[in-house]
């Protein structure tokens, strides 16, 4: 690999930014390739490995090419250091998650109760200019309370992040989106909020519920279907 392509590589990830490098079989010749901007076949083919986190082979347009993955870590971001968040860290990072776990709340957010996630008492908003969120970001809201949850909510609406869970009924969901209305998001941006959050499997417990919200995450950033039965 030239020294170019890697210092490229090394830039992208540590950018929070995926990139394939795509491998002329025929020629030998390389092609760095960002999967979130380049709308050709290969850049398509691109974008498809680097969601599925999988490098390999290619057929485009009657070339042969490789595709070699270069994704940033999965980053999860949870607001609201609650019951649910403590199953939540642990089967994050089971799959490969960074946790972050944002609270101004003291009582909430200790080293006792998450021994294994960064802990900030920031303010949702302010951590986030700290620390912004990226494509590979998931986050989720689950503080219940809008002093909290709004300000983090507006920032996130405003990146690129992959997912955005909310916890709450349906009637707390319909305040929220009022709320985000009122602070200018449209239905386009308002629709990648998934609340409320997780996979509907009758989840009741706390580790339930982070199991339908890990798997929603999962079928989001992979880019699966919800219903089998859906051609």
């Amino acid at each position: 690999m030239k020294r170019e392509t890697l210092q490229a590589i090394s830039a992208s990830r540590r950018a929070g930014h995926a990139i394939v490098r795509a491998t002329d079989l025929e020629t030998g010749d390389d092609v760095l390739i960002d999967p979130a901007t380049d709308v050709s076949a290969l850049g398509q083919a691109a974008s498809g490995a680097a969601r599925a986190d999988t490098s390999g082979p290619a057929q485009i347009d009657g070339r042969s090419w490789f595709l070699s993955v270069y994704n940033p870590p999965l980053d999860l971001v949870i607001i609201g250091a609650v019951h649910i968040a403590q199953p939540l860290v642990a089967m994050a990072r089971e799959t490969g998650y960074g946790v972050r776990i944002i609270d101004p709340r003291t009582a909430f957010a200790t080293p006792a109760r998450f021994p294994d996630a960064a802990l900030s008492h920031d303010w949702p908003d302010e951590a986030l200019v700290k620390t912004p969120l990226g494509p590979r970001s998931a986050i989720v809201f689950l503080s219940h309370d809008p002093k909290i949850d709004d300000p983090g909510l507006i920032a996130a609406l405003k990146s690129d992040c992959f997912y955005i869970g909310t916890l709450g009924s349906k009637k707390t969901q319909a305040a929220r989106t009022a709320r985000m209305k009122a602070a200018g998001f449209d239905d386009t941006a308002l629709a990648r909020i998934h609340g409320p959050v997780g996979l509907d499997i009758g989840a009741r417990s706390p580790a339930e519920i982070a199991v339908s919200i890990l798997a929603e995450m999962t079928l989001v950033l992979r880019g699966g279907k919800r219903d089998r039965t859906q051609s």
